[in-house]
Protein backbone atom coordinates (compact mmCIF):
# COMPACT_ATOMS: atom_id res chain seq x y z
CA UNK A 1 0.00 0.00 0.00
CA UNK A 2 1.34 3.47 -1.22
CA UNK A 3 1.79 6.11 1.73
CA UNK A 4 0.92 9.49 0.41
CA UNK A 5 1.36 11.91 4.17
CA UNK A 6 1.93 11.78 7.25
CA UNK A 7 1.26 13.79 10.52
CA UNK A 8 3.57 16.62 9.15
CA UNK A 9 4.34 16.27 5.66
CA UNK A 10 2.60 15.47 2.36
CA UNK A 11 5.36 13.34 0.26
CA UNK A 12 6.66 14.35 -2.92
CA UNK A 13 6.64 10.90 -3.52
CA UNK A 14 4.65 8.29 -2.45
CA UNK A 15 5.69 5.41 -0.18
CA UNK A 16 5.58 1.66 0.25
CA UNK A 17 6.32 1.33 3.89
CA UNK A 18 7.06 -2.19 3.46
CA UNK A 19 9.36 -4.57 5.16
CA UNK A 20 12.64 -3.05 3.31
CA UNK A 21 11.65 0.70 3.82
CA UNK A 22 11.28 -0.12 7.82
CA UNK A 23 14.69 -1.67 8.01
CA UNK A 24 16.18 1.64 5.92
CA UNK A 25 14.16 3.63 8.58
CA UNK A 26 15.48 1.68 11.49
CA UNK A 27 18.91 1.92 9.94
CA UNK A 28 19.20 5.19 9.11
CA UNK A 29 18.31 6.29 13.06
CA UNK A 30 21.19 4.32 13.72
CA UNK A 31 23.18 6.41 11.19
CA UNK A 32 22.06 9.79 12.56
CA UNK A 33 23.51 8.54 16.21
CA UNK A 34 26.49 8.61 14.87
CA UNK A 35 25.90 11.75 12.89
CA UNK A 36 25.09 13.39 15.86
CA UNK A 37 28.43 12.77 17.04
CA UNK A 38 30.39 13.82 14.18
CA UNK A 39 28.37 17.11 14.31
CA UNK A 40 29.35 17.44 18.07
CA UNK A 41 33.36 17.46 17.03
CA UNK A 42 33.25 19.20 13.58
CA UNK A 43 30.68 22.01 15.34
CA UNK A 44 31.84 25.40 14.47
CA UNK A 45 29.75 28.99 14.63
CA UNK A 46 29.03 30.59 11.39
CA UNK A 47 31.80 33.90 11.27
CA UNK A 48 30.29 37.24 12.56
CA UNK A 49 33.13 39.02 10.89
CA UNK A 50 32.11 38.65 7.30
CA UNK A 51 30.61 41.38 4.80
CA UNK A 52 26.97 39.59 4.90
CA UNK A 53 25.45 37.26 7.03
CA UNK A 54 23.11 35.74 5.31
CA UNK A 55 22.73 35.86 1.49
CA UNK A 56 20.84 33.57 -1.00
CA UNK A 57 21.59 32.98 -4.42
CA UNK A 58 19.56 32.36 -7.55
CA UNK A 59 19.50 31.65 -11.17
CA UNK A 60 16.63 32.79 -13.51
CA UNK A 61 15.42 32.74 -16.78
CA UNK A 62 13.03 35.65 -18.66
CA UNK A 63 11.40 35.78 -15.00
CA UNK A 64 11.64 40.10 -15.25
CA UNK A 65 8.11 40.24 -14.00
CA UNK A 66 8.71 38.39 -10.52
CA UNK A 67 12.08 40.19 -9.99
CA UNK A 68 11.46 42.84 -8.23
CA UNK A 69 8.95 41.58 -5.61
CA UNK A 70 11.03 38.46 -4.93
CA UNK A 71 14.36 41.50 -4.11
CA UNK A 72 12.41 43.83 -2.19
CA UNK A 73 10.39 40.83 -0.63
CA UNK A 74 14.17 39.44 0.92
CA UNK A 75 15.33 42.62 1.68
CA UNK A 76 12.28 43.66 3.98
CA UNK A 77 12.67 39.84 5.49
CA UNK A 78 16.42 40.14 6.38
CA UNK A 79 18.73 38.84 3.64
CA UNK A 80 21.77 40.84 3.28
CA UNK A 81 22.32 40.30 0.28
CA UNK A 82 21.65 38.11 -2.78
CA UNK A 83 23.91 36.78 -5.99
CA UNK A 84 22.13 36.38 -8.97
CA UNK A 85 23.15 34.88 -11.69
CA UNK A 86 21.45 35.29 -15.35
CA UNK A 87 21.08 32.42 -17.69
CA UNK A 88 20.42 33.62 -20.83
CA UNK A 89 17.33 36.27 -20.26
CA UNK A 90 16.26 38.39 -23.53
CA UNK A 91 13.50 40.27 -21.73
CA UNK A 92 14.20 43.61 -19.77
CA UNK A 93 15.33 42.25 -16.57
CA UNK A 94 18.62 44.44 -16.11
CA UNK A 95 15.67 47.39 -16.22
CA UNK A 96 14.09 45.88 -13.33
CA UNK A 97 17.33 44.79 -11.07
CA UNK A 98 19.19 48.12 -12.05
CA UNK A 99 18.73 50.34 -8.56
CA UNK A 100 19.40 47.28 -6.52
CA UNK A 101 22.77 46.79 -8.56
CA UNK A 102 23.14 50.34 -7.93
CA UNK A 103 23.33 50.01 -4.38
CA UNK A 104 24.92 47.16 -3.61
CA UNK A 105 22.80 45.18 -2.69
CA UNK A 106 22.89 42.45 -5.86
CA UNK A 107 25.96 40.78 -7.09
CA UNK A 108 25.02 40.36 -11.21
CA UNK A 109 26.89 37.19 -12.89
CA UNK A 110 25.85 36.26 -16.29
CA UNK A 111 25.48 32.50 -16.80
CA UNK A 112 25.16 31.75 -20.18
CA UNK A 113 26.15 27.87 -19.33
CA UNK A 114 22.70 25.62 -20.57
CA UNK A 115 20.45 23.95 -18.04
CA UNK A 116 23.72 24.60 -15.48
CA UNK A 117 21.77 25.38 -12.46
CA UNK A 118 23.20 23.04 -10.08
CA UNK A 119 26.93 24.55 -11.15
CA UNK A 120 25.83 27.62 -11.40
CA UNK A 121 25.48 27.07 -7.74
CA UNK A 122 28.87 25.64 -6.77
CA UNK A 123 30.26 28.85 -8.72
CA UNK A 124 28.38 30.62 -6.03
CA UNK A 125 29.71 28.65 -2.95
CA UNK A 126 33.41 29.06 -4.29
CA UNK A 127 33.16 32.50 -5.42
CA UNK A 128 31.64 34.37 -2.55
CA UNK A 129 31.62 31.92 0.54
CA UNK A 130 34.36 34.09 2.22
CA UNK A 131 31.98 37.19 2.43
CA UNK A 132 28.71 35.94 3.67
CA UNK A 133 28.15 33.47 6.51
CA UNK A 134 25.36 31.70 5.43
CA UNK A 135 24.38 30.91 1.83
CA UNK A 136 20.78 29.45 0.56
CA UNK A 137 20.20 28.58 -2.65
CA UNK A 138 16.47 29.10 -3.87
CA UNK A 139 14.02 29.88 -6.85
CA UNK A 140 12.47 33.04 -8.09
CA UNK A 141 9.20 31.48 -6.60
CA UNK A 142 10.42 30.79 -3.07
CA UNK A 143 9.98 33.59 -0.52
CA UNK A 144 12.03 32.22 2.90
CA UNK A 145 9.23 33.26 5.52
CA UNK A 146 10.43 33.09 8.98
CA UNK A 147 7.27 32.19 11.73
CA UNK A 148 9.32 32.32 15.13
CA UNK A 149 11.63 35.13 14.41
CA UNK A 150 11.72 38.67 13.46
CA UNK A 151 13.69 38.12 10.51
CA UNK A 152 15.53 35.71 8.02
CA UNK A 153 19.02 36.73 9.43
CA UNK A 154 17.29 36.36 13.34
CA UNK A 155 16.59 32.49 12.74
CA UNK A 156 20.06 32.33 10.91
CA UNK A 157 21.68 33.96 14.38
CA UNK A 158 20.22 31.73 16.44
CA UNK A 159 21.34 28.78 14.74
CA UNK A 160 24.81 30.03 13.88
CA UNK A 161 26.58 26.55 15.05
CA UNK A 162 24.40 24.47 12.41
CA UNK A 163 26.26 23.23 9.03
CA UNK A 164 23.26 22.94 6.90
CA UNK A 165 19.43 23.72 7.19
CA UNK A 166 17.12 22.17 5.57
CA UNK A 167 13.83 24.46 5.23
CA UNK A 168 10.60 22.68 3.64
CA UNK A 169 8.13 24.12 1.13
CA UNK A 170 5.09 25.25 2.25
CA UNK A 171 3.34 24.62 -1.42
CA UNK A 172 1.33 27.04 -2.95
CA UNK A 173 -1.96 26.46 -5.06
CA UNK A 174 -3.67 28.45 -7.82
CA UNK A 175 -6.02 30.26 -5.69
CA UNK A 176 -8.35 29.06 -8.94
CA UNK A 177 -7.03 31.77 -11.06
CA UNK A 178 -7.31 31.12 -14.56
CA UNK A 179 -5.74 34.56 -15.96
CA UNK A 180 -4.08 36.77 -13.70
CA UNK A 181 -2.93 40.29 -14.16
CA UNK A 182 1.16 39.33 -13.75
CA UNK A 183 1.97 43.06 -12.65
CA UNK A 184 0.51 42.46 -9.01
CA UNK A 185 2.12 40.55 -6.52
CA UNK A 186 2.44 36.97 -6.49
CA UNK A 187 2.48 36.96 -2.44
CA UNK A 188 -0.76 38.68 -1.98
CA UNK A 189 -2.79 36.91 -5.28
CA UNK A 190 -1.80 33.84 -3.58
CA UNK A 191 -2.38 32.40 -0.21
CA UNK A 192 -4.24 28.69 -0.77
CA UNK A 193 -1.75 25.97 0.11
CA UNK A 194 -1.25 22.78 0.83
CA UNK A 195 -2.60 21.88 4.77
CA UNK A 196 0.48 20.28 5.24
CA UNK A 197 4.27 20.68 4.60
CA UNK A 198 6.04 19.26 1.39
CA UNK A 199 8.73 16.60 2.45
CA UNK A 200 11.06 18.46 0.33
CA UNK A 201 12.70 21.70 0.69
CA UNK A 202 15.84 24.10 0.03
CA UNK A 203 18.97 24.26 2.19
CA UNK A 204 21.31 26.85 3.83
CA UNK A 205 24.85 26.34 4.43
CA UNK A 206 27.26 27.38 6.79
CA UNK A 207 30.30 28.38 4.55
CA UNK A 208 32.59 27.38 7.47
CA UNK A 209 32.10 23.99 5.91
CA UNK A 210 32.72 22.71 2.07
CA UNK A 211 30.15 21.14 -0.15
CA UNK A 212 30.07 17.70 -0.23
CA UNK A 213 29.60 15.68 -3.83
CA UNK A 214 26.96 13.25 -1.43
CA UNK A 215 24.20 14.78 -3.60
CA UNK A 216 24.24 15.97 -7.05
CA UNK A 217 20.89 18.06 -6.82
CA UNK A 218 22.59 20.00 -3.76
CA UNK A 219 20.07 22.63 -2.82
CA UNK A 220 17.21 19.95 -1.76
CA UNK A 221 20.09 18.14 0.46
CA UNK A 222 23.06 19.91 1.10
CA UNK A 223 25.62 17.69 2.57
CA UNK A 224 28.77 19.18 3.76
CA UNK A 225 32.08 17.67 4.55
CA UNK A 226 34.87 18.56 7.06
CA UNK A 227 38.28 16.59 5.94
CA UNK A 228 36.85 12.95 4.60
CA UNK A 229 33.75 13.27 6.88
CA UNK A 230 30.45 13.91 5.56
CA UNK A 231 27.36 15.20 7.25
CA UNK A 232 23.95 15.65 6.43
CA UNK A 233 21.79 18.49 6.92
CA UNK A 234 19.83 19.35 9.90
CA UNK A 235 16.27 19.76 9.78
CA UNK A 236 14.22 23.45 10.70
CA UNK A 237 12.99 21.74 13.78
CA UNK A 238 16.60 20.42 14.88
CA UNK A 239 16.74 16.89 13.15
CA UNK A 240 19.27 15.35 11.51
CA UNK A 241 17.98 14.24 7.91
CA UNK A 242 20.47 11.87 6.02
CA UNK A 243 17.92 10.89 3.81
CA UNK A 244 15.52 12.85 1.50
CA UNK A 245 12.26 10.82 3.11
CA UNK A 246 13.62 11.16 6.41
CA UNK A 247 12.15 13.62 8.02
CA UNK A 248 11.31 14.02 11.54
CA UNK A 249 9.68 16.41 13.05
CA UNK A 250 8.08 17.47 16.56
CA UNK A 251 5.70 20.20 15.41
CA UNK A 252 3.09 21.34 13.46
CA UNK A 253 3.95 24.81 12.78
CA UNK A 254 7.38 24.99 11.88
CA UNK A 255 9.73 27.83 12.88
CA UNK A 256 10.71 28.95 9.57
CA UNK A 257 9.08 27.58 5.78
CA UNK A 258 9.95 28.94 2.31
CA UNK A 259 6.68 29.80 0.74
CA UNK A 260 6.63 28.11 -3.01
CA UNK A 261 4.42 29.77 -5.68
CA UNK A 262 5.07 26.57 -7.58
CA UNK A 263 1.68 27.54 -9.89
CA UNK A 264 0.56 30.70 -9.58
CA UNK A 265 -2.28 31.09 -12.15
CA UNK A 266 -3.12 28.51 -15.23
CA UNK A 267 -1.94 30.23 -17.46
CA UNK A 268 1.53 31.79 -15.73
CA UNK A 269 1.56 27.97 -15.15
CA UNK A 270 1.74 26.85 -19.07
CA UNK A 271 3.80 29.89 -19.94
CA UNK A 272 6.62 27.96 -17.89
CA UNK A 273 6.39 24.96 -18.77
CA UNK A 274 5.91 25.38 -22.29
CA UNK A 275 9.35 27.07 -22.89
CA UNK A 276 12.94 25.87 -21.54
CA UNK A 277 14.64 26.93 -17.96
CA UNK A 278 17.91 26.92 -16.07
CA UNK A 279 16.91 23.53 -15.48
CA UNK A 280 14.98 21.93 -17.89
CA UNK A 281 15.46 22.04 -22.08
CA UNK A 282 11.69 20.87 -22.53
CA UNK A 283 10.06 20.84 -19.29
CA UNK A 284 8.31 17.59 -18.00
CA UNK A 285 6.24 19.01 -16.02
CA UNK A 286 2.55 19.47 -17.25
CA UNK A 287 -1.24 19.33 -16.66
CA UNK A 288 -1.25 16.69 -14.72
CA UNK A 289 1.61 18.06 -12.50
CA UNK A 290 -0.78 21.32 -12.01
CA UNK A 291 -3.57 19.02 -11.09
CA UNK A 292 -1.94 17.54 -8.06
CA UNK A 293 -0.37 20.42 -6.57
CA UNK A 294 -3.55 22.23 -6.97
CA UNK A 295 -5.62 19.88 -5.42
CA UNK A 296 -4.65 19.91 -1.81
CA UNK A 297 -4.17 23.29 -1.47
CA UNK A 298 -7.12 23.74 0.85
CA UNK A 299 -5.91 26.11 3.65
CA UNK A 300 -4.65 29.26 3.52
CA UNK A 301 -1.20 31.12 4.71
CA UNK A 302 -0.96 34.69 5.48
CA UNK A 303 2.16 34.18 7.50
CA UNK A 304 4.30 36.26 4.71
CA UNK A 305 2.10 39.22 5.13
CA UNK A 306 3.73 40.56 8.29
CA UNK A 307 6.50 41.46 5.63
CA UNK A 308 4.28 42.37 2.70
CA UNK A 309 3.29 45.60 5.58
CA UNK A 310 6.12 46.96 5.23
Amino acid sequence: MLITEDKYFIFDKPRNENFVYKTKYCITVMQCIGYKVLKTIFRKKASDDKKYYVSICGIFKDEAFYLKEWIEYHKKAGVDHIYLYNNNSTDNYLTVIKPYLEEGYIDLINWPKSQAQMEAYHDCFNRFRNETSWLGFIDIDEFIVPIENKSVKEYFKEHAYEQSILIYWKMFGSNGLIHRDIKRPVTKDFTSCWYKYDDIGKCFINTEFEISDKQPILHHMLWTKRGVFNMPPVNCCGKICPRDWYNPADRDVFPIQINHYVLKSYDEYMSKVNKSDVMFTQNPKGEEHFRRHDRPSTSTDFTISKFLEK
